[in-house]
């Protein structure tokens, strides 16, 4: 006789063959093997549950399978999948759920690992007698065949509507051909007997090959404040390109996804990052502190290299690009920038800039002392390493300094330079503050910057009123 917990039954797929003593499934919780529907083997939840197979999928539910991408797979990577049963009688949940090669669906493909309390993992064989726990997102040869079905806790008793049950895939790691995988789901109706009231529901989702991704390009290296030409080590740099990462797009939906994103305070776990999601990148032979990362554009701090003509590289999971020559001088000041007005703050911390181009913001005044934003203004004393912020070397309360403080000049006139320094609990990033000249001209108005004998870029502005 079928050995699973009674009390279990009206949500559990039990099998429709006379199970033998013999059986050694020791969970009572979730349905036994063979029963998520491929072709060949057990059947369905069906097979006790409902008023038969002819009611599958016919009474008002749905039982579908996200992958998170387009019916694709890349061997190798780890698939989060949501599978979703909805029905609107439902209050109690169960399903099974197994990936198998197209060519051959006796035949697992990849590995299933639960995510979280609501789902399990077993294995078992072609007699479907045998069903053993594991939680290595592997089988082992005597058991090969693998499903994911949920436990006590993921029945969700009570609940109506619908439910999700989460679990991971990973794929094979080469290219197996088409994967399918197939679902059965019982939304039950909760009165602890197998009849109509539990309502089954079957899905098959195939995976094809992802097509191989094209290496990586770089057509520019640049500042990454005011993308002009010159970088400085420690300073940030901004590299474009195409198929700089494997993501395809970074809209406002998706994003931040894998490879389109900016760092988090997860990825400092062994210190300021220098891979995101598989993307790393070389300056002069070095890595890069990689902050920002998408198909078209990658913003890192330079490593701490020599200044040079030195070669650029991004690799990721698709390969290495081509290598591009970029000057990399001891001095690249330039400005972080909104549209063409430079990046400033009033000492309360409110931006300079005009109303019409941000609402909150206004105009500097003559005479009046503001912070300029950007990279690339030389050698700092006390020295500090790239990756690291000033705080993190020196202590708080240490300033680095500029060793060369820069020059600016405002419509054309020099302003008096306050201090010149990085800023302490940033990377790369030197607040400078200046007095603006008392004789400044109201209006938009050029500001340069001059550190050692190399000027920012012309054309960037700053409002004065």
């Amino acid at each position: 006789m079928n050995l699973r917990n009674t009390i279990l039954s009206l949500l559990t797929c039990s099998a429709s063959i006379l199970l033998t003593a013999g059986l050694v499934y020791a969970d009572a919780n979730g349905p036994d093997p063979g029963l998520s529907g491929v072709p060949g083997e057990v059947g369905t939840c069906a097979n006790c549950h409902s008023a038969g197979a002819s009611t599958i999928n016919t009474m008002g539910g749905k039982l579908s399978l996200n992958t998170g991408t387009a019916s694709t797979y890349t061997p190798g990577e780890i698939q989060h999948w949501i599978i979703t049963l909805a029905d609107p009688t439902a209050k109690r949940w169960g399903f099974q759920a197994t990936a198998r090669l197209a060519s051959s669906t006796s035949t697992t493909a990849g590995g299933l690992s639960s995510a979280d309390s609501n789902t399990q993992v077993i294995c078992s064989n072609a007699s479907f007698r045998t069903a053993q726990r594991t939680t290595t997102g592997s089988c082992s040869s005597s058991n090969p065949l693998m499903y994911a079905e949920q436990t006590l806790t993921g029945t969700r008793n009570g609940t109506t509507g619908s439910v999700t049950f989460a679990i991971d895939w990973q794929a094979p790691a080469t290219n197996v051909g088409s994967v399918t995988v197939y679902l059965a789901g019982n939304a039950a109706n909760g009165n602890n007997n197998d009849d109509v009231g539990d309502h089954i529901y079957t899905a098959t989702v195939t995976l094809t090959p992802a097509s191989a991704a094209a290496a990586p390009v770089i057509t520019q290296v640049v500042n990454g404040a005011s993308f002009g030409t010159g970088i400085e080590a420690g300073s940030w740099v901004t590299i474009k390109g195409t198929n700089l990462t494997a993501a395809t797009n970074c809209d406002a939906v998706n994003n931040p996804s894998t490879g389109c994103r900016t760092w988090t305070s997860a990825d400092f776990t062994n210190g300021t990052p220098t891979s995101l999601d598989g993307v790393s990148v070389l300056i002069g032979g070095q890595l890069a502190f990689i902050y920002f990362i998408s198909p078209a554009q990658i913003n890192v701090q330079a490593p701490d290299v020599s200044p040079a003509n030195v070669a650029v590289t991004v690799t990721n999971s698709s390969g290495t690009s081509n290598s591009l020559t970029a000057p990399l001088a001891s001095y690249a000041p330039g400005f972080f920038q909104v549209g063409s007005y430079a990046v400033a703050t009033h000492l309360d911390g409110t931006l300079v800039a005009p109303s019409t181009l941000i609402s909150t913001a206004t105009p500097a005044v003559a005479g009046e002392t503001i912070l300029l934003w950007g990279t690339g203004f030389g050698p700092v004393s006390p020295g500090v390493a790239a990756g690291k912020t000033p705080a993190q070397v020196l202590g708080p309360g240490t300033l680095a300094y500029a060793s060369i403080p820069a020059v600016i000049t405002v419509g054309g006139i020099q302003a008096q330079v306050v201090y010149d320094i990085l800023s302490p609990n940033a990377m790369g990033l030197y607040q400078i503050a200046i007095t603006l000249p008392a004789n400044v001209q109201s209006g938009d108005q050029p500001v340069i910057a001059t550190t050692g004998t190399t000027s920012s870029p012309s054309g960037v502005l700053l409002a004065v009123k």
